[in-house]
This record gives C-alpha cells, sequence and structure tokens, in this order.
C-alpha cells in the first residue's frame, strides 16, 4: 500500500487563484481574489489550504481572525469530490492548533442552521450553540447559529488536540493518505 501525503499550509499567492475557484463552488463565491490577497497579507488572520500531493491541488480552505483573544472562523470549505473523508475535521484541526499557537483563548463561528454536516464536525470538537442570527445568509434569507468554543488556552485542550491528531490520522490511513502540516515560523 503507497500513502499520499496531504499537505495543510498556508497558500502562497500563486495559489489564490485555485482558492477562489474552491470558494465559488463550495461558498457561492463569498470572497473575492483580493479578499484573499488582504487574508494573506493580514498579520490578524491565518489562513490554510489542504492540497494534494504531487499536484499541489487545493481541495480545502479555512481561514480564521484573532480578534483579542478570538480565533473567529470565517471560512471552513472542502471541494465536494472530497468530502465525507475526514478531511474537514483536518483542516478544523488545522485552524485550532493555529489559534493554540498564537495563544487565543477560544473560537467562534456562524453556521448555515441547515448545515447538519457542519454543525456535526463542530459539535464534535466541542462547539456549542451560543446564538442564532436571523437572515443573516443573504441569498437565502436562512439564520445562521453562532457557535462558540473556549478553552483552548487550558492545559486539557492540548490533550485533546492529540486526540483528534490521531483519529484524524487514523480515518486518513483508510484513504491511504498521511498528512503533514507545513507551518509558518
Amino acid at each position: 500500500m503507497t500513502l499520499s501525503k496531504l499537505s495543510l499550509k498556508k497558500p502562497d499567492l500563486e495559489n489564490l487563484e485555485a482558492v477562489v475557484e474552491l470558494d465559488k463552488l463550495c461558498l457561492d463565491g463569498l470572497w473575492s481574489l483580493k479578499g484573499y490577497q488582504r487574508e494573506l497579507e493580514s498579520p490578524s488572520s491565518s489562513l490554510v489550504v489542504l492540497t494534494l500531493p504531487e499536484s499541489e491541488k487545493i481541495i480545502g480552505c479555512g481561514c480564521f481572525w484573532a480578534i483579542l483573544e478570538e480565533a473567529h472562523i470565517t471560512i471552513m470549505a472542502i471541494h465536494p469530490d472530497y468530502q465525507g473523508q475526514g478531511l474537514g475535521k483536518l483542516l478544523l484541526y488545522g485552524l485550532m492548533e493555529n489559534a493554540v499557537r498564537r495563544a487565543l483563548e477560544r473560537a467562534t463561528l456562524e453556521v448555515k442552521a441547515s448545515n447538519t454536516i457542519a454543525l456535526s464536525l463542530y459539535e464534535k470538537f466541542g462547539f456549542q450553540v451560543a446564538g442564532r442570527r436571523k437572515g443573516y445568509y443573504e441569498k437565502t434569507g436562512e439564520d445562521a447559529l453562532i457557535l462558540w468554543l473556549s478553552g483552548l488556552e487550558k492545559p486539557q485542550f492540548s490533550l485533546i488536540l492529540q486526540k483528534w491528531h490521531q483519529e484524524i490520522s487514523d480515518r486518513l490511513l483508510v484513504n491511504n493518505w498521511t498528512w503533514e502540516m507545513i507551518t509558518d515560523n
């Protein structure tokens, strides 16, 4: 059995066109190329992509803004051809690990109230519903649920991250994948 290695890393400027295409496919064009360029250049933003081995094809994208002690997750997308394989969990793990490295204390996000798959993922990570934004999504008028996760700075959260790391690695092995996180220090 040959394992292929996925990479979770900060994108290069040259990769942003592919990120915009993924955004159009998964998020109805939420952000433009200029928007992603701003995220890449902002010291308050953590933008990561998930790439396939060899081809460097971008199959996932995630972003959060560091606001005071909070990681506000703004983007989470996995290409439809690769959903249901544990890659969303990998992407969320990467964002949370990055938030911990940045000494953030909590994380928050908005998610469509009808997005049961995403809600299930976030609940597995310990996010809890903190409120609802009526009509948050302009195109559909759908409500968003506001989710929170606190305690990122606590020692026990590092143990949770270790557990997630192992669970994600085991799940990806089923699809003959291994993975690496490339951090820029």
